[in-house]
């Protein structure tokens, strides 16, 4: 069932989007106390992070790394979550492909919004959050559900024509989750917790 507003739960895994072997570029410190570090994002709930390496490891962009409890071979621990406008260019421009690997690494979880979707108000319906979904396509795919519920990401876009990249309509949808702090309605992602 897909519920809006999900409260935050730790990640165990993430995808390593850039890798920085001299640190941030916005920390004045002499280069000899800048440790490498790591930016990516979780796997089950997309939250963006800063990541500190263990020594020798160099993990490279599109690396699934466990950063859970115990031992971890890349990853020596967490330092901060971010936002979208702290990552570097570069983790910017891998983010919607490793968003779009998660997908479809992952069919039945991400099915389950097309075939769990519900209205949020008598306007609006859970399949309009998506960016090229309007109300003749939502109409589509609520008429194909009539008959079954999807099994394949294959059989959603077979099933309901106009529909064509599935994938890409639900990682532009976490990518707008990401770069909007005060997004109305967030299905993929969780919030930033507040300020202190």
């Amino acid at each position: 069932m897909i519920t809006l507003g999900k409260k935050a739960e730790k990640e165990e895994f993430a995808f390593i989007l850039d890798y920085l072997p001299y640190g941030r570029t916005d920390d004045n410190r002499p280069m000899y106390q800048k440790k490498p570090l790591a930016q990516g994002i979780g796997e089950k709930h997309f939250v963006l992070m800063e990541m500190m390496t263990k020594e020798n490891v160099v993990p490279v962009s599109h690396d699934r790394v466990y950063i859970g409890e115990g031992d971890r071979p890349v990853i020596d621990h967490v330092k901060r979550r971010m936002i979208f406008s702290e990552l570097t260019n570069s983790a910017q421009m891998e983010l919607p492909r490793v968003i779009e690997k998660v997908i479809l690494s992952d069919e039945k979880r991400f099915l389950s919004f097309f075939n769990d979707a519900y209205p949020i108000t008598t306007r609006l319906h859970m399949l309009e959050l998506l960016p090229g979904i309007g109300k003749k396509l939502m109409w589509a795919i609520i008429e194909e559900l009539k008959k079954g519920k999807f099994e394949s990401i294959n059989q959603l876009v077979s099933r309901v024509k106009g529909l064509h990249t599935p994938e890409k309509l639900l990682m532009n949808r976490i990518l707008e989750e990401l770069k909007d702090e005060n997004i109305k309605y967030r299905v993929f992602t969780t919030p930033m917790p507040p300020k202190r």
